[in-house]
C-alpha cells in the first residue's frame, strides 16, 4: 500500500503541474454525464415512473452505476488503455519488476478527472436517499455500501477482461465497452426494466444487477427475500474467471518487439 500512495503522489503532482487543464477535464467529465441526469429529469418530468420506479429509485440505482464506475474508471484506467501498453512494448518492462502485474498496470495510470462524475454521483445519491422510501437503519446502510464497493469491483474486473483480450488481439476489442461504457449508460435505470433476458444476463454472465438491481429491490421493497441483500458478495465470483483470463493472457503473452 505505501507503494501505491506513492505511485499515486506521483499522478497527483503530474495533474497539478497543467491546473487549468485539470480543471476544465473535470468540468467536462461532470458535463458529460450530467447529460444522463437531464435525460432522466425530462422523462419524469412527463411520466411519473417507470416500470413501478420512482424517480428518487431510479436516481438510486443510477448513483450506484456511476460511483461504482466512476471509482473504477479513475483508478483502473491502466487496463481501460492496456492496448497501448502492450503496443509500445510498456508491458515488457512490467514483466521484469518484482512486482504482481496487476498492481503495476493499476499504478501506471489514473484517471483523477473522472472524480467529478464520483461527485455527481453522490450529489444524486444524497437527493435520492430522503426521497425513495427506504428507512436508512445500520443493515440497509451496508447493503448500500456493499453495492457500490462491489460494484467497483465488477466494473475493474470488466476492464481486466477488456486488456487480456489485447493479449490476443494486440489492439483493445470495443465489444467490452458495452458492459462498461454502455453499463453506466444503460444502469441510468434499474436493469430490469430491458426486459428479463437482460436481466437475466446481467445477473449470472456478468453481474451488474447483482449490486444493482436485486439489492436495491431488498432496500426499496420490504417483502422481497432477504438473500437480495447479499446479491453483491455473490458479484464478487467474477473475480475467479477474470483472474484465470488474466493468468492465462500473461502466459500466451509474446512481445511486440516494440
Amino acid at each position: 500500500m505505501r507503494l501505491y500512495f506513492h505511485y499515486l503522489s506521483l499522478h497527483i503532482r503530474e495533474r497539478m503541474e497543467y491546473k487549468k487543464s485539470f480543471l476544465l477535464n473535470l468540468m467536462g467529465q461532470f458535463l458529460g454525464s450530467f447529460s444522463a441526469f437531464l435525460v432522466i429529469w425530462f422523462m419524469f418530468a412527463r411520466f411519473h415512473s417507470v416500470k413501478g420506479f420512482t424517480f428518487s429509485q431510479v436516481l438510486l440505482s443510477f448513483s450506484v452505476v456511476l460511483m461504482a464506475f466512476s471509482l473504477s474508471e479513475c483508478f483502473f484506467r491502466g487496463f481501460d488503455t492496456f492496448s497501448t501498453m502492450i503496443g509500445n512494448g510498456e508491458f515488457d518492462r512490467i514483466l521484469v519488476r518484482p512486482r504482481n502485474t496487476v498492481f503495476l498496470v493499476i499504478c501506471s495510470k489514473l484517471q483523477l478527472d473522472r472524480l467529478s462524475r464520483m461527485l455527481q454521483a453522490a450529489v444524486m445519491l444524497g437527493y435520492a436517499l430522503p426521497r425513495c422510501g427506504v428507512e436508512w437503519t445500520l443493515p440497509r446502510i451496508g447493503v448500500l455500501v456493499m453495492m457500490i464497493g462491489c460494484g467497483m469491483a465488477v466494473f475493474c474486473c470488466l476492464f481486466i477482461c477488456g486488456a487480456t483480450l489485447c493479449f490476443f488481439t494486440i489492439e483493445s476489442i470495443e465489444v467490452i465497452n458495452i458492459f462498461t461504457d454502455g453499463a453506466r449508460e444503460f444502469g441510468a435505470y434499474p436493469f430490469a426494466v430491458y426486459g428479463k433476458g437482460i436481466l437475466r444476463l446481467l445477473t449470472f454472465v456478468v453481474p451488474l444487477a447483482c449490486f444493482q438491481y436485486w439489492p436495491m429491490m431488498w432496500l426499496i421493497d420490504p417483502e422481497s427475500p432477504v438473500f437480495y441483500a447479499f446479491c453483491p458478495i455473490f458479484s464478487l465470483l467474477f473475480i475467479i474467471p477474470v483472474s484465470l483470463l488474466w493468468k492465462l493472457g500473461v502466459k500466451k503473452y509474446c512481445s511486440t518487439g516494440s
